[in-house]
């Protein structure tokens, strides 16, 4: 008997959700972080959705959000002209850095030790966060607002993606264009996967794989709407998509095929993110709601406990006003 998928709803934004991410896994499981445009990113427990807390400073939406692996370390980007960096255990603001236009991206480097921001003003900065009064370090050459700015080969280069319709890649040093990427639209959406260096861009209808050393295509999918955002699993069996149609996509990496759809949010879907163990995975929409989805559904997995024929189907539980709100799993 068929299984049907119930998401986690997490609510407590009052605004789109733009943005979202995972920390690694660490001792106590791994953390989701979420932007939205009421301003006020916020963490959560990334298996349950189970809300931890809020980051309270910015003056404006914000569009970026990242955990560094360990989820000690926050970063956030925002309209109002910053980037700031978070103690993501205690939720205190530890940095403020200064932009001359909106902030839309950032993104730490694997010792945590510098930040990569990318913005409005079409420039590339990294800061070292251990010399926050020094000057950061800018890469320049992007025409358009730069969506979003990823260290990738060992945080040696560094990938782009701008409304100039290309991507690029830098080399960290000496900051030239490594290789380019056109297209004939702006890009939507860049995810970086280091575990064999692929890169996932959307673009109008277009999911696109490249591998991201040489930025040579992989392969592409064409989906049934406007896509915002992909991501594929961490053992690339499978990548969902999200976009203009409010639905998720599973499709399987391999063939192409499209194995399931989901409708469940009330907007177009703005993110999408895999867990780090590749047990659900995380949408963001317009609707100002996160939500959470099984990889298998009908396997028991924080709050998802599978109902087997016969047995009695659980109750919506309600959790908190502020946390996922219902879980169960009718088979």
């Amino acid at each position: 008997m068929a299984m049907r998928q119930t998401p986690l709803t997490c609510s407590g934004h009052t605004r789109p959700v733009v943005d979202l991410a995972f920390s690694g896994i660490t001792p106590y499981g791994y953390f989701l972080i979420s932007a939205c445009k009421d301003g006020k990113p916020m963490l959560r427990q990334g298996d349950t959705g189970d809300w931890i807390g809020t980051f309270l400073g910015h003056k404006g939406a914000v569009w970026g959000a990242t955990l560094n692996n360990e989820a000690t370390k926050a970063a956030t980007a925002a309209a109002d002209f910053t980037a700031k960096v978070w103690d993501a255990v205690t939720g205190d603001e530890v940095l403020t850095l200064a932009h001359k236009h909106i902030v839309k991206s950032v993104n730490f480097t694997q010792d945590s030790s510098c930040l990569l921001t990318g913005g409005n003003d079409k420039i590339i900065r990294i800061y070292d966060l251990n010399k926050p009064e020094a000057e950061p370090q800018e890469i320049t050459g992007h025409t358009s607002a730069i969506k979003k700015a990823l260290w990738c080969n060992n945080d040696t280069q560094i990938l782009s993606a701008a409304d100039d319709k290309t991507v690029r890649l830098w080399d960290r040093n000496s900051t030239e264009v490594v290789k380019q990427l056109s297209f004939d639209m702006s890009v939507s959406s860049m995810e970086y996967i280091p575990d064999g260096e692929v890169l996932v861009i959307t673009y109008g209808k277009t999911i696109a794989f490249y591998n991201a050393l040489s930025l040579d295509m992989i392969k592409t999918v064409d989906a049934p709407a406007s896509i915002h955002s992909a991501s594929l699993h961490p053992d690339k069996d499978f990548f969902v998509a999200g976009g203009d149609d409010f639905k998720l996509y599973k499709f399987d990496y391999g063939t192409k095929e499209e194995l399931e759809s989901y409708k469940g949010h009330f907007g177009p879907v703005h993110c999408v993110r895999f867990s780090p163990d590749g047990e659900l995975y995380a949408s963001g929409s317009e609707d100002g709601t996160l939500r959470l989805w099984q990889t298998a559904v009908g396997k028991t997995y924080g709050l998802w406990k599978c109902v087997l024929p016969g047995e009695s189907v659980p109750q919506h539980n309600p959790v908190s006003e502020l946390s996922g709100q219902s879980f169960d799993l009718i088979a």
